[in-house]
């Protein structure tokens, strides 16, 4: 953890358009003795604009001394890479079926974005550090459901390589990717991915990063908060569509599970992450207790 920076140096890297920077101290003294988790995913993730304002954030937040372990997904562009092979796929409940062509493929994709991530926040100052299913890897998986092929659930999370590398101040930059017993790589919903690791770290929060500008209620209007009993019933009424719920599903069991709050929020938006760290209006849904 760097020693905290003074408002003249905060201004040096503070992005114009980000919240007032007055506020910044009271934030930082916030979260610096906690963790946060934010999953990258959704449509977010093929925009190169988005993507660049997406790492001047994280680089931000490094320099600021808070501790901070991303996991990103990659469904876009795996399936991207699919097409240019004519390999059709199909879903169920929201998790792509993956045999042994589509894991090859699935692995490549997501390592190569891994690395686009770490070497991008590297060029910013950042000393961010790649986890995948090849280097430093960090969870061990059992098979979801056979129908699925290699489709898994996290079993085991090595939180020691996580601790050490946020002790040195460095960015774990997670893919959602994990080993079984035989070393087999198998492909995780980055939902359940972040989920799982922000479950074991006990993080402050978990930020869900998307193309939606949060949780609507019947009327189409954003909720700012809502807790996890509420959002439940959502699904149960139907308010909640169906692409939505195993995101809700995992909001859930993160906040039932030790972690104090889960944020859904518009990754399009530029410094939106900024918005829900820094600011008491906050940015999309939180989920608490």
């Amino acid at each position: 953890m760097s020693g905290e920076k003074s408002l003249d140096e905060i201004k040096k890297f503070w992005p114009k358009e980000a919240p007032d920077i007055e506020n910044v101290p009271k934030y930082i003294k916030k979260y610096k003795e906690d963790l946060i988790v934010i999953k990258y995913g959704g449509n977010v993730l093929i925009d190169r604009n988005i993507f660049n304002n997406f790492i001047e954030d994280i680089s931000v937040i490094n320099k600021l001394g808070l501790s901070i372990i991303v996991v990103h997904g990659g469904g876009p562009r795996i399936e991207r890479e699919l097409k240019k092979y004519n390999i059709q796929t199909k879903f169920i409940n929201g998790l792509r079926v993956t045999d042994k062509k589509v894991i090859k493929i699935v692995e490549e994709v997501l390592i190569d974005f891994n690395n686009d991530i770490v070497s991008s926040l590297k060029k910013k100052g950042s000393r961010a550090v790649s986890i995948n299913s090849k280097i430093n890897n960090v969870i061990n998986v059992v098979p979801n459901k056979q129908e699925l092929g290699f489709v898994g659930v996290p079993d085991k999370i090595n939180l020691d390589t996580i601790k050490y590398m946020i002790s040195q101040n460095q960015i774990p930059i997670v893919a959602p990717l994990g080993l079984d017993k035989n070393n087999q790589t198998y492909n995780i919903n980055g939902d359940t991915a972040a989920s799982a690791i922000a479950k074991k770290l006990k993080s402050r929060r978990l930020i869900l990063m998307t193309n939606v500008e949060g949780v609507y209620d019947d009327r189409k209007k954003l909720i700012p908060e809502i807790k996890p009993l509420d959002l439940e019933n959502l699904i149960k009424w139907k308010i909640v569509g169906e692409g939505m719920i195993p995101k809700i599903e995992n909001c859930v069991d993160a906040v039932e599970n030790g972690v104090r709050g889960v944020v859904i929020l518009d990754g399009r938006k530029p410094h939106s992450i900024l918005d829900e760290i820094f600011s008491d209006k906050g940015s999309g849904t939180l989920i608490r207790k």
